[in-house]
């Protein structure tokens, strides 16, 4: 049921050497480095600030993001990045995005939720704990931010959108919305079963995939969406699924669908 061809896509991650020189970040994007006990780790985390933060006092809304090093510069990146420094001023939207650089090697751990069989996992519970008690009273404390889970984010795609997607069902008090861009629910479906046993979901939850990815891509999605209609009506318009015609699996597909998502997750 693994398809060698997500798997390609999960693991170059990992193993891919990027060839970029030169810096494409805006100004606006700076890192700092904060230990994760969680992990027994410490993590590289890429800051985006909006146009006229440093001017302003008011308080903004959080996104956090997966993968860092595909976000903001290819430099970093490996198959090109998402250019979401680019994307947000191009649409001026006023809100901070935290991007939390992937493991490298343990990047599948951290991102999976429950074991594969064939290719281990399961450490998405550390790896959250992370975010929630450690990365973002640092983020709340040092920058102005609106803390409530309606003005809290989460988003990502691939491993990144199977753990979002688990943390809106984890966490609902601190997520209020989330992105899922071409989710690995293929990876356990324990996922299903943690959707099924969740019994009212108020997550405003951003959908995307394409339809040339996988086999299972777009049905996976499908019966997920089904999951999370049963919890809700649709009067209350809460979700939203969006499958992209020749989409595959790749950077492109997740840069293209940004924007949109953003704006329709609002902030």
């Amino acid at each position: 049921m693994i398809k060698q061809f997500t798997l390609v896509i999960l693991f170059f991650f990992i193993t891919g050497k990027n060839i970029a020189q030169q810096s494409t970040a805006s100004k606006q994007v700076s890192t700092f480095t904060i230990e994760a006990p969680q992990l027994e780790t410490s993590k590289k985390i890429w800051v985006y600030l909006p146009k006229g933060y440093s001017s302003s006092n008011k308080k903004y809304s959080v996104i956090y993001m997966h993968d860092a090093q595909n976000l903001f510069d290819s430099k970093t990146s490996y198959a090109g990045e998402w250019n979401v420094d680019e994307k947000l001023d191009s649409i001026n939207a006023q809100v901070i995005v935290i991007g939390i650089e992937h493991g490298n090697e343990k990047r599948m751990d951290e991102l999976t939720p429950y074991k594969n069989e064939k290719y281990g996992g399961g450490n998405a519970d550390a790896y959250l704990e992370f975010i929630v008690k450690t990365l973002k009273p640092k983020i709340d404390s040092t920058y102005r931010t609106k803390t409530k889970s309606r003005n809290t984010i989460i988003m990502g795609s691939s491993l990144g959108g199977l753990v979002s997607y688990y943390a809106v069902l984890t966490y609902p008090k601190i997520f209020g919305k989330a992105a899922v861009f071409s989710p690995s629910f293929w990876f356990s479906n324990k996922i299903y079963d943690l959707a099924k046993e969740n019994k009212k979901m108020k997550t405003k939850i951003y959908f995307l995939c394409g339809d040339k990815e996988s086999e299972d891509m777009v049905s996976d999605l499908n019966k997920m969406e089904t999951i999370v209609n049963q919890k809700r009506c649709s009067c209350l318009h809460l979700t939203k699924k969006v499958i992209v015609k020749n989409g595959e699996h790749n950077e492109k597909l997740w840069r293209d669908g940004f924007s949109d998502a953003v704006k329709w997750l609002g902030y």
